[in-house]
């Protein structure tokens, strides 16, 4: 199966109605799926605000048919993930079944994303615990989307019995974020799915370890969704081209391509008839 190919629109410094038009651009011109990064504030890249993920995947989901939605990635850190639950199996419903589930670890303490949390009253922990904490958090989301009658305790994050939780159907598949072997091989370990950099020099190695990992807790890894991230560049809509043959041998099910504010629609109509080219 060929690759797909999605937008990914930056949030810092947009506004939605620019963004809305962007996505039935996208749609008009044969993308996928419409993803958007999920961060609080606009300072760490440096502007003057940012839009809210969850919000932004909502008018999304709204304004544009038949397209996947979701996050690359959600900070689990940003928010209870029972709250997570929650708002995924909500948009999964208001969808129709299009939410792609992208979570991750955050970053860590040296980075930008830390002003994040501080700035929240949170501490930004090394990375062993972040990456505990993310493996805890999506056992919670998948406990709650079965209605979590009898409770759930999460080492980081604990939840009471309780009945009523909206549970999805289907649960929407999880896709973890992943930068290096740890996160490649927890991705197998606790997913259903990986993201990666498309252009990572060892995007063969980080899906491998994946797929391993989901192999050897007795999944199929062959039914392992694999997704990566670049910028909108030629080289990438190009189907022919060396770089997009490469992630095709590697099985990756959806290239996500990155557009900036204030998104330009006739630059995503003009890759969409590259892409069509290309195929033919």
């Amino acid at each position: 199966m060929a690759t797909r190919t999605d937008i990914l629109f930056d949030p810092f410094g947009a506004r939605w109605a620019d963004m809305r038009n962007a996505a039935l651009a996208a749609a008009e011109a044969g993308f996928s799926g419409l993803w958007t990064w999920d961060h609080l504030a606009g300072s760490v890249h440096g502007a003057e605000w940012v839009l809210e993920s969850w919000t932004l995947l909502a008018g999304l989901a709204a304004s544009v048919e038949g397209l996947a939605v979701g996050p690359l990635v959600l900070n689990v850190a940003n928010r209870h993930p029972a709250l997570v639950a929650t708002q995924a199996a909500t948009l999964q419903e208001m969808s129709g079944g299009r939410v792609i589930l992208g979570v991750g670890a955050g970053g860590g303490p040296g980075t930008p994303y830390a002003a994040e949390q501080r700035a929240l009253g949170r501490q930004v922990p090394s990375d062993p615990v972040r990456r505990r904490q993310l493996g805890e958090a999506v056992a919670v989301v998948r406990q709650v989307w079965t209605g979590a009658p009898e409770g759930f305790d999460g080492g980081s994050y604990r939840i009471e019995a309780a009945t009523g939780f909206p549970r999805p159907d289907p649960p929407p598949p999880i896709v973890v974020g992943a930068f290096g072997p740890k996160m490649a091989t927890l991705a197998g370990q606790i997913g259903d799915g990986i993201n990666v950099q498309a252009f990572h020099p060892r995007i063969e190695e980080l899906v491998g370890l994946a797929r391993q990992a989901r192999a050897d807790g007795g999944g199929d890894p062959d039914d392992f969704l694999v997704t990566a991230f670049a910028g909108l560049d030629p080289r990438w809509l190009d189907y022919q081209s060396a770089e997009r043959s490469r992630l095709h041998r590697l099985g990756v099910d959806r290239l996500i391509l990155v557009v900036e504010p204030p998104y330009d629609a006739s630059e995503i109509h003009a890759a969409g008839r590259l892409m069509a080219r290309s195929r033919t």
